[in-house]
């Protein structure tokens, strides 16, 4: 009897043994164990390994699935691990062009691993030439680009304020064509600025039906975000009418409502986007987390009308008297719908006395009138830049719960949201706030960003795709950049591959250039 007992234990034990060597096997360069898995899609986390061999993913399963061998292993236990972040508007393109700059730790510290540039309507030219170059020296972050709108229309029309004519458009659409040969993943528009302001909405629609034939996206700096030109609402109607009549998608870069005169619209621009979209128009949008943005004096207070021709004629017109009391009239009604004098503060100016100054206060120092200052200021600095306090909170909030909103930077020189973007929405508005929860925060700076701008591969954990991950700990994670001190890189990023790279180890720099210029 006895013997019969030993015999069925040493059965079972066996089958055990047999099973247990049965287990499928996996051979990865690089395990990551014992972390919390956000996978990009919005789902909930979950306890997964992750294995990467080469620069692609090669491995995810749950803990104990499969027998895994590895050359290293890199336990995250009481860590997050999730897709690298994926910033759709960023100004770069000098930094990634800068040999001190172009590892973009500002992007990598917040866990980005890929950036697009080229917005706004202003992209470098030919596009196949930036991207060649980024390529052949290297750059930190996975880098794509938008062909730009208004630099197209520079070459082919310079700054005039006219209408094009059949010979310009042609012109205009072979060279938009060319750049999505040449790799580029859409066309951004600036239309709030010269000299896109200059163009009809069928210019538009012609050259986004280029884009919608190479798949491309059409990227938006609306005509208006506030109540500047045709209003707020207007200008949305515009961008989904250019998708629907060009076929394109289409995404507005950034959503907000700017200015005292429409603060509280967001319920009314959410509806009608809403509606679009159930209409079959396919239309996203970004957003950073500040209530202040970013841009020239130029742009913020001057009529755009003055820069037909450029910046030499603008100046030329500061000082025609026939035109000075309408000049004056359209800068005081500007500096209105700003929030007025104290809440434009300079910026990266060329006399860096005037940084972190008002333009109220600039303009007791020069002892002239607000508009006679700021044609004076433009006079000597034609491309200064000012930050502009002018949106609400509960705006903001609404338009970041929306699930078409994504995370974007903006990120240029003189704003903590080129260093502090994504740390700050997951620190504040995940963490403290509780606006929104953290898989959605993910999933809105990754996934959402890659399947919407056609980036293949990338912004999920998934077997096939890039290795590009990041492991955190959200209680960790922060922006440190102010206003004041817009320059501070953040923290709380354990880990970061680009590519199959480890860039970020235990928190330090590897030195590894491993980003790729990307080509749609």
């Amino acid at each position: 009897m006895e013997n019969r007992i030993n015999r069925a234990i040493w059965g079972v034990l066996l089958s055990f043994l047999l099973m247990a060597s049965c287990k499928p096997s996996v051979e990865v360069d690089v395990l990551i164990t014992g972390g919390m898995v956000l996978d990009g899609s919005n789902a909930l986390a979950k306890r997964m390994e992750v294995g990467i061999t080469d620069d692609k993913i090669s491995y995810v399963g749950a803990p104990g699935e499969h027998s895994i061998s590895s050359q290293q292993t890199i336990d995250i236990a009481g860590l997050y691990l999730a897709p690298g972040f994926i910033d759709p508007h960023t100004h770069v393109e000098r930094e990634l062009s800068d040999p001190e700059q172009k590892a973009n730790l500002r992007y990598l510290r917040q866990g980005v691993t890929t950036v697009f540039a080229g917005n706004d309507g202003s992209s470098p030219m030919p596009i196949k030439r930036k991207l060649d170059e980024w390529e052949r020296n290297g750059i930190g972050t996975n880098a794509a680009l938008l062909v730009g709108h208004g630099s197209v229309r520079r070459v082919v029309m310079g700054m005039e304020a006219k209408e094009a004519n059949p010979k310009e458009l042609k012109e205009m659409e072979e060279v938009v064509n060319k750049s999505m040969e040449e790799g580029a993943f859409g066309i951004s528009t600036g239309l709030f600025y010269a000299p896109g302001s200059f163009a009809n909405m069928e210019e538009v629609i012609a050259l986004s039906k280029v884009v919608a034939k190479h798949n491309g996206i059409y990227d938006t700096h609306m005509r208006d975000e506030g109540s500047y030109n045709i209003g707020l609402m207007n200008a949305v109607r515009e961008t989904i009418a250019i998708g629907k009549k060009s076929g394109v998608d289409v995404h507005i870069s950034h959503i907000k409502c700017l200015g005292t005169d429409v603060w509280d619209k967001s319920p009314e621009v959410i509806k009608l986007i809403e509606k679009a979209r159930e209409q079959g128009v396919q239309v996203t949008a970004n957003q950073y987390p500040y209530l202040a943005s970013r841009t020239s004096l130029k742009a913020a207070l001057v009529p755009r009308w003055a820069e037909d021709g450029g910046y030499d004629k603008m100046v030329e017109r500061f000082d025609d008297p026939a035109l000075r009391d309408t000049l004056i009239a359209g800068i005081t009604e500007n500096l209105r719908k700003r929030g007025g004098p104290e809440s434009l503060i300079f910026s990266d100016a060329v006399e860096a006395i005037m940084n972190g100054n008002s333009l109220g206060e600039m303009a007791k120092e020069l002892d002239m009138n607000l508009p006679e200052a700021t044609m004076e200021i433009l006079r000597n600095d034609g491309g200064i830049k000012v930050i502009s306090f002018n949106m609400k909170e509960s705006d903001l909030e609404r338009f970041m719960q929306q699930p078409w909103v994504m995370t974007g930077s903006d990120g240029g020189a003189g704003h903590p949201r080129q260093f502090g973007t994504f740390p700050r929405k997951m620190h504040k508005y995940v963490a403290e706030d509780k606006v929104i929860d953290l898989p959605f925060m993910v999933h809105s700076s990754s996934g959402l960003t890659a399947e919407t701008f056609g980036v293949k591969e990338r912004g999920f954990v998934k077997e096939g795709y890039f290795a590009d991950l990041i492991v955190f700990d959200p209680e960790k994670v922060k922006d440190r950049a102010t206003f004041e001190d817009p320059y501070e890189e953040a923290e709380g990023m354990e880990y970061v591959w680009v590519n199959g790279e480890l860039v970020i180890d235990e928190g330090k720099y590897t030195g590894k250039l491993a980003g790729k210029a990307l080509r749609k």
